[in-house]
C-alpha cells in the first residue's frame, strides 16, 4: 500500500490525530509529575481512591465470578446494600469495562485509562463536531479540539471523578446528533448517540443536553436562510430525538432516582455567591489553579487567542459574533448566579465543587476559535486578539489562578502561536509555509497541554485534604488473601473493618462488612447500624464497620481486621449467630412499629426499642434476645471536675462547700442563686450550663458551670487546661466497659484507658468504644474532658459479661437454619419442619426486599431493630427471599416503548428512502457552507 504524507492528512484521519495528541499531552504531564502509572505518586485523590478505584475493583469481581453478590445487590458493603444504581452511576462509562482485562492487583490502570480513553474519545468526537459547525482544515480542528480534551475541567476536576468524563463525549455526541437534526438527516442514528450519552453518565449527559440545546438554538436563530417551517420541524425533530433517547437510557434514571430518594441526604451544601470578575476571568489563563472557587475554564493558548480575536473577525458577520458571543457570556452568568446553577446541576448545589458543568463553557468557547479560525481571521484581527489577551494578563496579575506557569504559557506559547497564524494569514497559499506552521502549532499545543496538565495537578496535589489513599499496595493485596482465607459466607461474614485502608475496604479487600461510601447508601441502612452502634461520616452517606463484640455477633461477623488506619492489620475472631435465626417466642407486636402516632398508641417514643428508643444497649439485646448488659448510671464526682483539695477543678468547673444545695450538685434551672451573706438572691438561672450555687460566708469560690442532667441527656461543659467531668459508676468486676456518645467530641477516660471521640451532631457519629476491664472492687471512674460544650446520653456506659454474651450466641446458634444459601440478590433457607414465630436475617430491611413462605406469595418483609423480619405463621419449613431494586420495571417498560419507536421509525424511513431513489434528501447541506482555509 502506497501511503503518502498527503493520505495521512486527509480529513478522515483528522479525529485520530486529536485524539493521540491529546492523550499524549496528558500522558506527558502526568510523567512530569511522576504520577501513577508513570510514576511512584498515587492518583487515588479524594473519591479517586475511595469511591472509583473500590467500585473497579467490585467490578472486576463480578465480571470474574468472585463476588458473592451481582448489579442488583451487594453483600460485601453495609451488611448488604443495593448495587444496581451504583454500577449505573458510577461504572457505566464503556471504558471502565476494561478492568475485565487486567489482573484485579493492577486495577488502578484501568481506572487510569477511564480518564485517558474520554480525553481521547471527546477530543475525536469534538473534532468531527467542528467540521458539522462549519467547513475548514482538518488538522487545525484538531489541534483546537486538543485543548477541549485537555481543558481546566478535565485536569481539575474530571480526572479525579472518572464518572464525569464521559460528559467530556456526551457534549460533542449530543451535538453532532442535533446538526443531523438541523439537516433532517439520521434520527435513528442520533437517538442512540443520545441513549448513548445518557446510558454513560446521566449527570453530565443532563449539562451536555442542555449546552447542546442551546447551540441548535443558535444555529437556528442565525440560519436566516431556511424558513421558519424548516426551523420549527429541526427543532421537533431535536426534542424528539433527546426525548427518545433518554428513554432509551431510562433505568439509569428511574433507577437512581429512586435510590437517591432513599438515600441518606447529603449535607447542605451552600453557594456562597458569585465569585470576583477578576478571579473568573483568570480562569481562562493556562496552568494555573485557583484557590477562589471559580468555574475552570482555559482551553489552551491556541484556542484563547482565537477567542479573543473572534469580535474583530470581519469575515463574520457581526449577528453572528454577537450571538456565539452573548451566548457564552449568558452560560458563564448562568455558572455563578444560583438559580441557573441549580439547574445546571440538577436543581442542587453540589457538594464539593459548584462549577461540575464548566466543561460546557470550555466547548462553547472551542466552538468560538473554531469559528473564529475558519474564517481566515487576518493578521490585524490577529493582533488585535493578542493584545486583549495581554490585556487580561495584567488585569489579573496576582490572581490565585495566575501562577508560575501561567507566565510561561502566555507569552512563550502565547508568542509561538500568534507567529504561527500571522505566517499562515499572510502567506497560506505555499505549501512550505504551511507544513512549518503545522509542526509549530502541533508542538505548541502539545507541550502546552502537557505543562498545563502537570502544573494545574501538582498545585491541586498541594491540598491537604486532597492526600491519596493507600488502595492496593502490598499491606492491602496481604489483608484481602487473608479475608479469602477466613472466607465463611453465608454461614457467617467476614469483615474488613474496623480498620481502613480506604473508605469502602469490603468492595476493595473483599469480605462482608459494615464500611460504605456512597451516594446511593439508604437511610434504613445507616439508620439501623447506627442505632446498633455503628459510626458513620458525612452525615450517614459513609458508615463504618461495627466494633463491639454485641452487634458484630448479632450481625453475624466471625472475624474482622482491627489497626489503626492504612496501618499495620491485626484479624480478630469472635463466635457470631447465624445470618438467619428463627425466633420462635417473636410475634407481630414485638416487631418494629411506626414512629408516627406510636404516643397515641401508647408506646413511650424515648425508651422503647421497638421505635428506636432506648439505650443502644437495649436496643443491642433485643435483637440478640438476652440481657447480657448492666447499665449504670453516672454519679457525679464532687463538683464534677476532677480537681484536687477541694479547690476548683482545672477545668473550671464550679465549687460547692456542705452548706450547697443537693451536696454539691447544681441548682435546677429556675433556682434563685443566694449570694453573699446580706445580699439578695440572684436572678434565676435559665439555661442548661446555669453556674452552681455560691457558699454563702467568706469561704465562697466562684460560680462555674457544671455537668447537668436534662431531658434525658447530659449536658457537659468545656472543659479546658486538662480539666474533666469525672463520674462513678458500679458494675459487676471483671465485665467490659463500653462507652457510646454518638455525637460527643471529646476524650473519656477509664481504668487507664483514654478513647477518643469524634463526634459531630448528625455529620459524624461515633461506633460503641471500649474502655477496658471493671477492676475487682467494681467501682469505675469515667472523666469525660471536651473543649465545647457537649451533650451525651443519660446512660452512656453498659458493662458486658462476656459469658452472657457467649450463652445468648449460643442459643440463637440453636435457632438455625437448617441449611442457608445464598445467591446474587437472595437468601433461601431450609428451616426446621413446622418453625413459628419470626424468621429474622442479620440484613438491613431496604426497600425492594419481598419474601415468600413455604412457596406462597411474595410479600414484603416486616422490621426487626431494622433488620429483615419475616412472619413464620402457624409452621413453615421453607423461607426464599430475593431483592429487586426499585425503578427497575418502569425504567425497562419506559426503554421498551423507546425501542418500539426507534423500530417504527427505522421502518419508515426505510420504506420512504426506497420510494424517493434518486431525489435529495437533504436541501439545506450546504446553508453554513463557507471558504476553507489552510487545506485538508
Amino acid at each position: 500500500m502506497n501511503v503518502t504524507i498527503k493520505t495521512l492528512t486527509a480529513p478522515r484521519f483528522a479525529p485520530p490525530f486529536a485524539a493521540l495528541l491529546a492523550m499524549g499531552a496528558y500522558c506527558l504531564g502526568m510523567t512530569m509529575l511522576g504520577s501513577y502509572p508513570f510514576g511512584t505518586r498515587s492518583r487515588a485523590v479524594n473519591d479517586l481512591g475511595n469511591q472509583f478505584v473500590p467500585f473497579h475493583v467490585h467490578l472486576w469481581d463480578l465480571m470474574h465470578g468472585t463476588s458473592t453478590g451481582d448489579l442488583a445487590f451487594n453483600w460485601n458493603s453495609g451488611y448488604g446494600v443495593p448495587f444496581l444504581a451504583d454500577f449505573l452511576t458510577y461504572l457505566m462509562n464503556p471504558f471502565s469495562w476494561l478492568v475485565g482485562l487486567f489482573p484485579r492487583e493492577l486495577a488502578e490502570l484501568p481506572v487510569f485509562l477511564v480518564t485517558l480513553g474520554c480525553i481521547g474519545l471527546g477530543t475525536a468526537l469534538m473534532t468531527v463536531f467542528l467540521g458539522r459547525l462549519h467547513p475548514g482544515s482538518a488538522w487545525l480542528r484538531a489541534l483546537l479540539a486538543v485543548g477541549y480534551g485537555t481543558c481546566a475541567w478535565v485536569v481539575s476536576d474530571g480526572a479525579a471523578d472518572p464518572m464525569w468524563m464521559w460528559g467530556l463525549v456526551s457534549l460533542p455526541l449530543t451535538g453532532i446528533a442535533a446538526d443531523w437534526c438541523l439537516h433532517r438527516r439520521r434520527w435513528v442514528a442520533g437517538t442512540l448517540l443520545v441513549g448513548a450519552a445518557w446510558a454513560g453518565n446521566f449527570y453530565t449527559a443532563a449539562m451536555a443536553t442542555l449546552a447542546m440545546a442551546l447551540v441548535l438554538a443558535v444555529r437556528l436563530l442565525l440560519a436566516t436562510d431556511l424558513s421558519v417551517r424548516h426551523r420549527l420541524r429541526a427543532l421537533a425533530r431535536a426534542a424528539a430525538m433527546a426525548l427518545t433517547g433518554v428513554l432509551l437510557a431510562a433505568p439509569a434514571v428511574t433507577v437512581t432516582l429512586r435510590a437517591s430518594k432513599a438515600s441518606r441526604p447529603a449535607p447542605e451544601a451552600v453557594y456562597r455567591g458569585r465569585p470576583p470578575t477578576l478571579d473568573v476571568l483568570a480562569e481562562l489563563l493556562p496552568g494555573g489553579r485557583g484557590s477562589v472557587p471559580a468555574p475552570h475554564l482555559f482551553i489552551g493558548m491556541l484556542g484563547l487567542l482565537l477567542v479573543a480575536a473572534f469580535p474583530f473577525v470581519r469575515a463574520i458577520p457581526v449577528r453572528v459574533r454577537v450571538a456565539w458571543y452573548a451566548l457564552a457570556a449568558c452560560v458563564a452568568v448562568s455558572f455563578v448566579w444560583k438559580p441557573t446553577l441549580l439547574l445546571w446541576h440538577g436543581l442542587a448545589v453540589p457538594n464539593g465543587s459548584p462549577y461540575r458543568a464548566s466543561f460546557v463553557l470550555s466547548a462553547l468557547l472551542v466552538i468560538i476559535s473554531w469559528l473564529a479560525l475558519a474564517h481566515r481571521p487576518r493578521p490585524r484581527e490577529l493582533a488585535a486578539g493578542a493584545v486583549l489577551v495581554a490585556l487580561l494578563a495584567a488585569l489579573c496579575h496576582g490572581r490565585s489562578a495566575v501562577g508560575p506557569a501561567t507566565w510561561v504559557l502566555v507569552p512563550g506559547c502565547g508568542a509561538v502561536v500568534l507567529a504561527a497564524l500571522l505566517v499562515l494569514a499572510r502567506h497560506r497559499a505555499r505549501r512550505a509555509a504551511r507544513i512549518v506552521v503545522a509542526a509549530s502549532l502541533t508542538c505548541a499545543v502539545f507541550l502546552g497541554s502537557a505543562y498545563a496538565a502537570f502544573s494545574v495537578t501538582a498545585a491541586r496535589d498541594k491540598i491537604e485534604w486532597w492526600g491519596p489513599k493507600i488502595t492496593l499496595n502490598e499491606r492491602a493485596l496481604a489483608a484481602h488473601r487473608g479475608i479469602q482465607q477466613r472466607a465463611d459466607w453465608p454461614r457467617s461474614r467476614t469483615d474488613p473493618g474496623p480498620h481502613e485502608f480506604a473508605n469502602n475496604d469490603p468492595l476493595l479487600l473483599g469480605g462482608e462488612g459494615g464500611a460504605y461510601y456512597s451516594s446511593y447508601l439508604p437511610e434504613l441502612t445507616a439508620r439501623t447500624l447506627r442505632e446498633l452502634g455503628g459510626g458513620w461520616y458525612i452525615q450517614g452517606r459513609h458508615t463504618r464497620s461495627l466494633e463491639d463484640p454485641v452487634s458484630r455477633a448479632i450481625m453475624g461477623v466471625s472475624s474482622f481486621q482491627t489497626g489503626p488506619q492504612a496501618g499495620p492489620v491485626d484479624v480478630g475472631r469472635a463466635a457470631a449467630a447465624p445470618l438467619l435465626t428463627v425466633r420462635p417466642g417473636l410475634e407481630a407486636d414485638d416487631l418494629d412499629q411506626r414512629r408516627r402516632g406510636a404516643a397515641a398508641r401508647g408506646i413511650d417514643v424515648r425508651d422503647d426499642p421497638r421505635v428506636g428508643g432506648g439505650t443502644v444497649f437495649a436496643r443491642q439485646e433485643r435483637l440478640l434476645g438476652a440481657r447480657v448488659y448492666e447499665v449504670p448510671t453516672l454519679r457525679l464526682t464532687g463538683d464534677g471536675g476532677g480537681g484536687s483539695g477541694g479547690g476548683p477543678a482545672a477545668g473550671g468547673h464550679s465549687v460547692s462547700g456542705p452548706g450547697g444545695p443537693q451536696g454539691g450538685w447544681p441548682a435546677a434551672p429556675g433556682t434563685a442563686v443566694p449570694g453573699p451573706v446580706g445580699s439578695a438572691p440572684g436572678p434565676a438561672l435559665p439555661g442548661p450550663f446555669a453556674p452552681g450555687p455560691t457558699v454563702p460566708g467568706p469561704t465562697a469560690v466562684s460560680v462555674r458551670p457544671v455537668p447537668r442532667l436534662v431531658d434525658g441527656e447530659w449536658r457537659l461543659p468545656a472543659t479546658r487546661r486538662g480539666g474533666a467531668a469525672v463520674f462513678t459508676v458500679q458494675c459487676a468486676p471483671g465485665s467490659d466497659v463500653f462507652w457510646y456518645a454518638p455525637w460527643y467530641h471529646g476524650k473519656v477516660r477509664a481504668v487507664g484507658h483514654t478513647s477518643p471521640g469524634f463526634g459531630s451532631r448528625e455529620t459524624t457519629a461515633n461506633p460503641i468504644r471500649g474502655l477496658g476491664r471493671v477492676p475487682a472492687d467494681g467501682r469505675l471512674t469515667v472523666s469525660f474532658s471536651n473543649p465545647k460544650a457537649q451533650r451525651i446520653p443519660e446512660h452512656p456506659l453498659g458493662c458486658l459479661a462476656p459469658k452472657k454474651l457467649a450463652a445468648a450466641v449460643a442459643k440463637l446458634r440453636a435457632q438455625a437454619p437448617v441449611r442457608l444459601s445464598a445467591s446474587g440478590h437472595g437468601l433461601s433457607a431450609e428451616l426446621p419442619a413446622h418453625s413459628t414465630g419470626t424468621a429474622v436475617l442479620a440484613v438491613p430491611a431496604v426497600t425492594g426486599w419481598s419474601c415468600r413462605v413455604d412457596g406462597g406469595p411474595s410479600r414484603a418483609p416486616r422490621t426487626f431493630g431494622g433488620l429483615i423480619a419475616v412472619p413464620l405463621g402457624s409452621g413453615a419449613s421453607r423461607l426464599d427471599c430475593s431483592y429487586r431494586p426499585p425503578g427497575l420495571l418502569p425504567g425497562l417498560a419506559a426503554s421498551g416503548g423507546a425501542v418500539l419507536a426507534l423500530a417504527a421509525v427505522a421502518v419508515t424511513c426505510g420504506v420512504r428512502g426506497r420510494r424517493g431513489q434518486g431525489r435529495s434528501r437533504d436541501r439545506y447541506r450546504n446553508w453554513d457552507r463557507a471558504p476553507r482555509w489552510g487545506g485538508d
